[in-house]
């Protein structure tokens, strides 16, 4: 049982819910984003994600691709972010995802990526361009590593999809508000609630809801029916519009803390 794992059963005796930070690695530089996880850890987030900046981030929108283009400027690349994991493991022990595109993960190579990042501390992947019908060594040698890869389902997955993905699911399922990219909105789809709860009818795993989650309202409803909330765009933007100032790790941490305790 890794840590995502143990915070998962530590909530629910709590009769909790995770409230889960996506960060872009190198925005607006890697020593901020390392400042950035510790307040997120203090206000109250219970997982973080670790964006890797890639050249084609194709299921994030332009909030999150710009932050990833000015972290490829900065030259970050999967050493720097397993370096960055390191040294928040002297320091805190929340669990954290890598968010990657599947290029970075192949280039690298899988077996030694995985054995570099169990090494470093990670507890799991999200990789959103990789299927799991083509990840079969990917999440094999997961298992042997202690490492969750985290999947998805979203609103157009069938039935006999989500069955499935749930088999070969650990850690959460990663479900997708939206048929769109990340971003934030002025409401989350009507048909959300539905769609969980006959997910939740198929699996134990925990099903954490992302994409368009941005808001305290946004917050509390995906409470209500899912086992977690994941808000990234709209912390990047609150990185953006704080950028350059000395305050801005401080003021980051208090949105958070607003969102993750409704």
């Amino acid at each position: 049982m890794n840590r995502i794992d143990k915070k998962f059963k530590e909530l629910k005796a709590r009769d909790k819910k995770a409230f889960i930070a996506f960060v872009t690695c190198g925005y607006p530089d890697i020593a901020v984003t390392e400042k950035l996880v510790l307040e997120l850890d203090r206000s109250g987030a219970d997982i973080v994600e670790l964006g890797v900046p890639f050249s084609d981030p194709i299921a994030d929108g332009p909030v999150i691709q710009e932050a990833s283009v000015k972290a490829l400027l900065n030259k970050i690349n999967l050493y720097d972010v397993l370096s960055l994991v390191k040294r928040l493991r002297r320091k805190t022990e929340i669990p954290l995802c890598a968010m990657t595109y599947y290029n970075p993960v192949f280039c690298f190579g899988e077996e030694r990526f995985l054995r570099e990042a169990r090494k470093a501390g990670l507890d799991g992947l999200i990789i959103p361009d990789l299927p799991p019908e083509e990840a079969g060594s990917l999440l094999k040698l997961s298992r042997s590593y202690g490492l969750d890869v985290i999947l998805f389902l979203s609103p157009t997955s069938s039935r006999e999809r989500a069955k499935f993905i749930v088999k070969k699911a650990r850690g959460f399922i990663y479900y997708v508000s939206l048929t769109g990219v990340t971003g934030s909105r002025k409401s989350l789809p009507a048909d959300m609630s539905k769609n969980i709860k006959e997910i939740k009818k198929i699996t134990d795993i925990p099903v954490c809801v992302g994409f368009g989650v941005s808001a305290p309202e946004h917050v509390r409803q995906v409470y209500k029916v899912a086992d977690g909330a994941i808000v990234g765009s709209a912390i990047i933007q609150q990185i953006k519009a704080n950028a350059g100032k000395r305050d801005l790790v401080k003021k980051v941490g208090s949105f958070v803390k607003r969102l993750a305790n409704v």
